[in-house]
């Protein structure tokens, strides 16, 4: 009893009993409160869960999702065709090329970088009906014996241009044979990058005309499933290069459900994130996957160029089974990139993470873009939302500008802040990641801040008349 005493009156005489009482109230209180904050948070969360399920349940209810595929497998052999008779000529001495002239500076453009201005130029050539060639083979540079080493050749007739052939540098004229487009011509022009006037009229992500009413209604986002349809053809791969791929799929036992994490730390521009930043939200992803009352084994493909981060995952996460190879990390980190095995490992990520059914990534990396718009342009559903970036928005790396479109009314509440009505257009500058992007007011044109979640992405479209008259069989659909 002494014992107490002795304690508490030091207390009284220093802050009086009401205050203690009053500090003691104060901590009950402050811990109900913390209690109830994480009960509602977690209540708030399953009600989210909830909706998302009901909304991807509303595909498969509605009647539709029989013709949804049977429309995806239409585009898709469409599209496919189209690339193949524009990369296709009788007679390549008399046809018109375009000669793409990739940056010899691999260390400031690496693989993906590369992979996606070679995308950039195989849009132009399509756009203008010309066939595309690779015109500085060395610069490629990535694997030693080309570009052919891993994928089929950009055409099967033309590879390469005569000595000959007049070439004029782009935008060149449509009477040259051959023009010459070097790339990059500007630094890339992201939604996070600073905005930069681009010389070429073609932008990759416009859609052509005959097919963007199809798009819309099909796809979230039309304009990946346009360029993953680029990115696929490109990147056939050689029988060797599936050979590979396959050995890899039978020792990984890789098998669906399945979230691939890309973690890139090594030339990283962006912030670092932790690993529990991805984990959160493939965690999200099986919760939701559990909401319909399946038993769901999980696992994670992971990539990275940081080996340590597998033992950190095994450590941190027991109840995962984790597909991939430190090896491959170690052959990807950023000072082994230019060997062959290097390359081969990054395919070998890009192929899985590609095939995975969602993705936790940086869209800041080329390599996470790429396997994003691989998915979409080999899915026979709409994958647009299939993905969590724990930066950027998505954005194509030469892509001339990005339009916002106001489907909310806005009243600026702040000085650095626009008014918007429905409709408005705004360029995008960047997005802030806190609710609020940045862009320029295509009325006003004043750059300001608006809230993200009142504008969607205006796809735009443009007239490709040389191949509206390019149909599809059924027998050439029975094929697919």
């Amino acid at each position: 009893m002494n014992y107490y005493v002795a304690v508490f009156i030091p207390i009284r005489r220093s802050f009086g009993a009401t205050s203690v009482l009053n500090y003691y109230h104060w901590r009950c209180q402050s811990e109900v409160i913390k209690t109830f904050i994480i009960h509602m948070k977690t209540i708030i969360d399953e009600h989210y869960r909830s909706l998302l399920n009901d909304i991807t349940k509303l595909t498969e209810v509605d009647g539709y999702s029989q013709w949804r595929r049977k429309e995806y497998i239409y585009l898709s052999t469409l599209v496919k065709k189209r690339l193949r008779i524009s990369q296709t000529s009788e007679d390549c001495s008399k046809a018109k090329k375009l000669a793409c002239n990739l940056i010899s500076d691999r260390q400031s453009c690496g693989y993906g970088c590369r992979l996606h201005h070679l995308v950039n130029c195989m849009v132009i050539a399509f756009a203008t009906k010309r066939i595309l060639i690779l015109d500085n083979p060395q610069n490629w540079g990535f694997t030693s014996g080309g570009f052919t080493k891993l994928f089929f050749p950009l055409s099967n007739t033309c590879t390469s241009l005569n000595r000959n052939e007049t070439v004029l540098p782009w935008p060149g004229n449509e009477s040259v044979q051959v023009v010459n487009l070097s790339l990059p011509i500007t630094a890339p022009n992201g939604p996070n990058r600073k905005r930069r006037p681009y010389p070429t009229p073609f932008n990759s992500l416009v859609l052509p005309k005959d097919l963007s009413r199809r798009l819309n209604v099909l796809h979230g986002d039309p304009a990946v499933w346009w360029i993953g349809q680029f990115v696929n053809y490109l990147i056939r791969p050689q029988m060797s290069t599936i050979a590979i791929f396959e050995d890899y799929e039978f020792n990984f036992e890789f098998t669906k459900p399945i979230v691939g994490v890309h973690i890139r730390r090594t030339d990283k521009i962006s912030s670092f994130h932790r690993l529990e930043e991805y984990m959160y939200y493939v965690e999200e992803y099986y919760k939701l996957q559990e909401l319909n009352g399946e038993v769901i084994y999980r696992k994670i493909y992971l990539a990275t160029d940081d080996p340590t981060l597998f033992k950190e995952a095994y450590d941190k996460y027991p109840e995962y089974e984790i597909l991939g190879e430190a090896d491959l990390s170690e052959t990807g980190s950023i000072k082994t990139r230019e060997l062959d095995d290097s390359i081969m490992s990054i395919n070998i990520d890009i192929y899985f993470l590609s095939r995975c059914d969602y993705l936790v990534c940086t869209f800041s990396s080329h390599v996470c873009r790429l396997a994003y718009e691989i998915m979409n342009g080999l899915e026979l559903k709409d994958a647009s939302a299939q993905f969590t970036s724990l930066d950027d928005a998505y954005y194509f790396n030469d892509q001339i500008r990005g339009l916002n479109v106001a489907v909310l009314p806005h009243k600026a509440n702040r000085p650095q802040e626009m008014d918007l009505k429905v409709g408005d257009e705004i360029e995008v500058v960047e997005n802030q990641l806190n609710g609020y992007s940045k862009g320029i007011h295509l009325k006003t044109n004043k750059s300001l801040l608006y809230p993200t979640f009142k504008v969607t992405q205006k796809i735009e479209v443009m007239s490709f008349d040389s191949y509206s008259g390019i149909k599809i069989s059924a027998e050439e659909l029975e094929e697919e």
